[in-house]
């Protein structure tokens, strides 16, 4: 270990070395079949923790103690002003341990410590504190209704009520924060859960559960399974489930939805994307070429709003493809515990083989790489790490242009007109994000309109906050997460009608 690499600090070193257990009716109990899996660190390649592997039994017990604490437990009895402490509590207690949930971040997923503690904690803590505010003010309608065939009065009235039992399937890109911002929203509304957190990285979330007790949550109301894609399926299938939340790839996406025929349940997903980074000749080059760079190279490419098509006016395309290349050979790979890392490995050799699969492709099609490639970066002999990559002269029916990559690959083109621009920026399956650099207003303006995507951001990239809304448009998914526009997903509406006489 480099000597400017500190080891893990005491509470992790020690929440690792638990027996890792399912979190289900409020007790950490083995999965039924006493199995266990591995979760590894993957910028050295090695085992940190041992977990329990959960399966469909393992499902029906959670959904089942979700079940009682929702039909008939104390939490439909629990007032939306105490909801909403509970959930504040959660957001203390995680401020609390705000490093010990970096340092799991960064272990198990390997992003960057710095990156985890600032950006993922920090936003998490502040989606439940968003929530908590929330609970009290999720509120119903009076109607003037104006029954035509009779003389009677009528007092028409909304309530906006739970759903019920919610599945949550989290992905391994951004664990935590992911898993804040379906948890804070399903608790703030009334509903319990079954968290399934993906197999690769489910080390914040058992955290979580712990913090979760520790602030008070009855019995019940959150249940965490850690498991593979079969638990997953069983979540999303179960006919005592009333909604199922996922995040992750479209073609997981797919599947969720035929489980869910089974008993209707509702689903919202958030899905894969292929997002445009569209650059004017009248931009802010500067601004520009880092916010770009960052679209793509941000979480080591992982992010589903990823900037991986980038699209460059005439003028300018050529210092553009220059600058970004500089920021890619430039960028610092390497442990996220070493403070010198600006970027770390992808999440596991399956992602690892299937970024340099892409990259490959790439060359074998014609496309020109100005930074990066396939080569193992120097000095890294271990870990899943892959050098930022640049390719220009890439023609659209290239694989690298119109699949997701999930890693921090960027294809550059070129374009005209701003019709052009939009045009080439809808030529996707996808529509989940886009940015759009520009001093004009107008014309950024029109881009965004013309543009089919859940988000368009203009002179930026990667901006979240808990009260924007987030999703996406054609094979990127349906719903929102965060802002008001979430409550939609996990409530349902009541109309009652009053005879007045």
């Amino acid at each position: 270990m480099s000597a400017a690499i500190a080891p893990p600090i005491e509470s992790v070193q020690a929440f690792l070395a638990e027996k890792h257990q399912l979190l289900i009716g409020g007790r950490w109990v083995p999965a039924a079949a006493g199995e266990t899996f591995e979760v590894e660190n993957p910028a050295r390649e090695s085992v940190i923790a041992h977990v329990a592997r959960g399966r469909a039994v393992d499902i029906d017990r959670a959904v089942e103690a979700a079940r009682r604490a929702f039909d008939a437990g104390p939490w439909r009895q629990v007032t939306p002003s105490e909801r909403g402490k509970l959930i504040w509590k959660l957001a203390d207690l995680m401020e609390e341990h705000t490093e010990d949930l970096a340092q799991l971040e960064c272990l198990d997923n390997g992003k960057p410590l710095a990156v985890a503690r600032a950006a993922d904690v920090a936003l998490a803590i502040d989606h439940f504190r968003y929530y908590a505010g929330w609970a009290t003010k999720i509120e119903g309608e009076t109607i003037p209704v104006s029954v035509p065939y009779t003389e009677t009065r009528f007092l028409d009235f909304t309530l906006r009520e739970p759903v019920g039992v919610v599945g949550q399937i989290i992905p391994w890109n951004f664990p935590l924060l992911m898993a804040a911002w379906k948890l804070g929203a399903a608790l703030a509304c009334g509903n319990c859960v079954v968290v399934k957190p993906a197999e690769q990285t489910p080390l914040s979330a058992l955290l979580i559960g712990q913090l979760a007790c520790e602030a008070g949550f009855p019995d019940g109301v959150i249940n965490i399974v850690t498991g593979y894609g079969d638990a997953g399926a069983a979540l999303a299938a179960h006919d005592h489930v009333d909604k199922v939340a996922f995040t992750g790839s479209t073609e997981v996406g797919h599947e969720i939805v035929k489980a869910s025929a089974g008993n209707l349940k509702r689903v919202s997903l958030e899905l894969g994307g292929k997002s445009p980074a569209i650059v004017f000749d009248d931009a802010d080059l500067e601004l520009a070429a880092e916010g770009v760079a960052g679209a793509i190279f941000f979480n080591h490419g992982q992010c589903c709003c990823a900037g991986s098509r980038l699209f460059a006016g005439p003028k300018i395309r050529e210092e553009l493809i220059e600058r970004v290349s500089a920021i890619a050979q430039n960028t610092v790979l390497g442990d996220g515990f070493d403070p010198n890392t600006e970027m770390g490995p992808l999440v596991s050799r399956e992602q690892y083989d299937r970024v340099c699969n892409y990259i490959g492709s790439g060359e074998e099609e014609g496309a020109q790489i100005q930074a990066g490639g396939k080569a193992r970066p120097e000095g890294l002999d271990r870990g899943y790490f892959v050098r930022p990559t640049v390719f220009t002269d890439v023609n659209p029916d290239m694989r690298i242009l119109r699949e997701e990559i999930f890693g921090p690959v960027v294809a550059v083109q070129p374009f005209e007109e701003v019709e052009e621009a939009i045009a080439r920026g809808n030529d996707t399956e996808f529509g989940l994000a886009a940015s759009v650099w520009t001093r004009d207003i107008g014309k950024a303006h029109k881009v965004a309109q013309g543009l089919r995507a859940g988000t368009v951001w203009i002179n930026c990239h990667n901006v979240f906050d808990a009260a924007a809304p987030f999703g996406g448009y054609k094979k990127s998914g349906y719903g929102r997460e965060m802002g008001r526009h979430a409550l939609e997903l996990y409530t349902q509406v009541k109309n009652v009608i009053v005879n007045l006489g």
